[in-house]
């Protein structure tokens, strides 16, 4: 069985590819190191945001989809929901005026 990579070393490689591209971004909420999940809230510094969530399809590939967006306050009240269900979750604040967050990218659905 294949080691799961830790979250604390996920989100460090996903901040610097960040960084890489000069899109800042934040730890609002630090998770568990171990396995915490993840929530990205991409913020277009307009009002509004996105925020996503990894989500695993039926043959264990993982995505990320959007969990809400809209204007910023409702997006942070989903987070806030989220933390009632899990407090273990990380969440990461990336501002980016183009809604750039990477995730797309290959090597971040690990």
């Amino acid at each position: 069985m294949a080691n799961k990579l830790k979250t604390g070393f996920w989100v460090a490689a996903y901040i610097r590819r960040l960084q890489l591209h000069e899109i800042p971004t934040f730890v609002t909420k630090h998770g568990d190191s171990d396995a915490g999940a993840v929530l990205v809230k991409s913020n277009t510094l307009d009002g509004n945001a996105m925020l996503f969530q990894r989500s695993f399809d039926v043959d264990g590939t993982r995505n990320w989809v959007v969990l809400t967006k809209g204007p910023e306050q409702i997006v942070d009240e989903a987070i806030q929901r989220q933390l009632g269900f899990d407090p273990d979750i990380w969440v990461l604040e990336v501002e980016d005026k183009q809604g750039r967050t990477l995730l797309d990218e290959a090597g971040l659905n690990g």
